[in-house]
C-alpha cells in the first residue's frame, strides 16, 4: 500500500488531498516538527534529505511535491485530474505544477524567515537585526509577492481553475502557496478571484477528509 510520510504543517497535506480525490488507499506515518520547526531526524531514514513530503510505494521512494503529484496521477489517476495531452490546458497544468515550488514558495519562505528571524535573534541583537530584515522585506520580498498575487488573480480571471475550467492536480499543487499567501502575504478579499478559489478548495469534500486525516494544519506558522 502507498505510504505517506506525513509531517505536520507541511506540504504533505496536499498529497493526502490528492489521494483522497482519486480514492487511492494509503496509510500515514506521522512525524512531528521539532520546536525549531525543522523535521525530525527520523525522516532521514526514509529519504537522505529528511524532508516532507515523501511517499513510498511498490518499492519506490519519491520526494518533492511535484514529482509525487506526477507519480500519483500517472500511476493511479486513469486520466483524472489532468488535462488531455497536447492541449493548452495541459500546458497550463504543467506550468502551475512546477511554478508552485519553483517560483512561488521560495518567496513565501523568504517572507516567513525574514519575519521570524528578528524574533529568534538574541535579545541584545534584535534592535540591530530587525531593521535589516524589515528593509529586505519592504524592498525585495513584499513587492515581488504582490506581483505574484496579482498574477494569480489575473490568471484566475481567465478560468475558474488554474489549468482551465476543470479542477486538476495543478490546483492541489497550488493550494499551499495561496494558503501561505493568505496567512502572511496579503492575499485577501481584495483579490476576489484568488480569494474565491481558496474558498472553493476549502469546500471540497476530499480536502476536508484530508484535513481530518492529516491533523491540525496551520500553514501560516
Amino acid at each position: 500500500m502507498l505510504t505517506v510520510h506525513h509531517l505536520n504543517n507541511s506540504r504533505s497535506q496536499r498529497v493526502l488531498w490528492l489521494l483522497e480525490e482519486l480514492g487511492v488507499p494509503y496509510e500515514i506515518v506521522r512525524y512531528q516538527r521539532l520546536p525549531s520547526m525543522q523535521a525530525p531526524k527520523e525522516l532521514r531514514a526514509i529519504h537522505p534529505l529528511g524532508k516532507s513530503p515523501v511517499i513510498t510505494d511498490n518499492g519506490n521512494t519519491i520526494a518533492e511535491s511535484g514529482a509525487i503529484v506526477e507519480y500519483i496521477v500517472e500511476t493511479y489517476g486513469n486520466g483524472r485530474l489532468i488535462p488531455p495531452p497536447k492541449t493548452p490546458e495541459r500546458l497550463r497544468y504543467t506550468y502551475w505544477l512546477h511554478y508552485a515550488e519553483g517560483s512561488a514558495m521560495p518567496l513565501l519562505l523568504q517572507k516567513l524567515l525574514f519575519t521570524l528571524a528578528p524574533k529568534r535573534a538574541p535579545a541584545l541583537l534584535r534592535p540591530f537585526v530587525k531593521p535589516v530584515f524589515d528593509t529586505m522585506l519592504r524592498t525585495l520580498v513584499d513587492p515581488q509577492l504582490r506581483q505574484h498575487i496579482a498574477f494569480w488573480e489575473g490568471e484566475l480571471s481567465k478560468s475558474e481553475w488554474f489549468a482551465g475550467n476543470d479542477f486538476t492536480a495543478a490546483d492541489i499543487q497550488m493550494s499551499f502557496p495561496l494558503e501561505a499567501a493568505s496567512a502572511r502575504a496579503g492575499l485577501d478579499e481584495n483579490y476576489p478571484k484568488a480569494w474565491a478559489w481558496l474558498q472553493r478548495i476549502h469546500a471540497c469534500p476530499a480536502y476536508q477528509r484530508a484535513l481530518e486525516k492529516g491533523g491540525p494544519y496551520e500553514v501560516g506558522r
